[in-house]
């Protein structure tokens, strides 16, 4: 196994469940589906049990991504056990973490823009949330998600030749 990876965001119907299809994806294609492992889940617990907003499952379906199945949940403390990356899609989501995050747990807390680091010097380190948005907001999500699951990509490879 490369890597346990957990995303969060606010709700785990927007920007998270597209980063864990996008990460699934990317690592089958890279013939390393069997050595990642990969979840998301939101802050709070408004949608547990819900499956992705619609308009997310519509942006990631026009690029071949899969959210229809995922269902939300919330973080919980094991998740710190669980994973070793933990990893946010905004400033808050990473505070929260860290916030969260067992003193004992070996568990990294991120951001997923970390990993794509000249689009964070130039639009900062968060992904906007899109709920609020209309299908540009979407489309954006997802071209910094694809942009930064690349990045961490390449990092858990390099990390584990």
């Amino acid at each position: 196994m490369i890597a346990r990876v957990l995303f969060v965001c606010l709700g785990n119907i927007c920007r998270s469940p597209t980063a864990e299809a996008v990460l699934r994806r990317m690592a089958a294609d890279a013939g390393l589906g069997d050595r990642i492992a990969v979840d998301s889940a939101g802050l709070g617990d408004w949608h547990v049990g819900d499956p992705p907003d619609t308009r997310a499952i519509a942006a990631a379906a026009r690029r071949g991504y899969d959210l229809a199945h995922l269902r939300a949940r919330q973080v919980a403390r094991k998740d710190f056990d669980d994973f070793d990356l933990v990893i946010g899609l905004d400033r808050g989501h990473g505070r929260d973490l860290t916030a969260q995050r067992p003193p004992e747990s070996a568990a990294q807390v991120r951001l997923l823009l970390d990993y794509a680091p000249a689009l964070a010097r130039d639009n900062g380190p968060d992904i906007p949330d899109p709920y609020y948005g209309g299908a540009a907001d979407f489309e954006h999500a997802l071209d910094l998600i694809e942009a930064g699951t690349a990045g961490l990509l390449d990092a858990l490879r390099r990390s584990h030749p």
